[in-house]
């Protein structure tokens, strides 16, 4: 249910933690310090040593905050103005867990869209990307959670969403490669479907990286 005022303001329904393709239950802190000491101690671990003694309590409380996005209202106002360019926000900070390894990726997300009937709050695009980070995420999936909550819940002409992450599950493991950087993108409405929206968008959000 809609919140609106006089003003043209208006609250949109608040997303909550279940929002998008990646249903959240609630983190149980118990049981994560229960598992995270069984991991420790599997890993060889001496849990009795003064520096180990509290941290599968730090464990549970720092991945339990890593993992419970912050539900908001993505407020928007009546587009009076007629305002019919993009609107672009570009190197938006994010952190979040790689779903197959549980190790941080973390990088910047490039978020715009093209303006219909309302305007959002700025600063809402980046609580956007925050709220979909805060989960075990796929940095493909990610993108997409993105671009398909503002192009539902805004209903703008367009969205374009890139995100550029390093994953420590590169860096740390595997091939060890560092400062490597994944770029994706997710693109709907007219950014994805006219050629010069989507090159306009990809040269405002891609061009530090060529």
């Amino acid at each position: 249910m809609e919140l609106s005022s006089g003003n043209g303001y208006r609250p949109h329904t608040e997303i909550t933690r279940r929002e998008g393709h990646s249903k959240q239950q609630l983190v149980d802190l118990e049981g994560a310090e229960r598992a995270a000491r069984g991991l420790l101690l599997a890993l060889g671990a001496d849990l009795d040593s003064p520096g180990l003694r509290d941290t599968p309590r730090r464990m549970a409380a720092a991945y339990g905050d890593m993992l419970t996005p912050e539900p908001f209202s993505l407020t928007s106002f009546p587009n009076d103005e007629g305002y019919d360019e993009l609107v672009v926000v570009r190197d938006i900070p994010f952190q979040s867990l790689c779903m197959h390894h549980l190790l941080p990726f973390h990088g910047v997300a490039h978020v715009g869209y093209l303006p219909a009937e309302r305007i959002v709050g700025l600063s809402k695009l980046a609580r956007v990307v925050e709220f979909f980070a805060r989960n075990l995420q796929l940095q493909e999936r990610l993108t997409t959670e993105i671009a398909e909550c503002l192009q539902t819940r805004l209903e703008p002409k367009g969205v374009g969403v890139v995100l550029e992450a390093e994953h420590l599950c590169m860096s740390l493991r595997g091939a060890e490669v560092n400062g490597a950087r994944t770029v994706t993108s997710a693109l709907e409405g007219i950014v994805r479907d006219d050629p010069r929206t989507r090159e306009e968008f990809l040269s405002l959000t891609l061009r530090r990286s060529r």
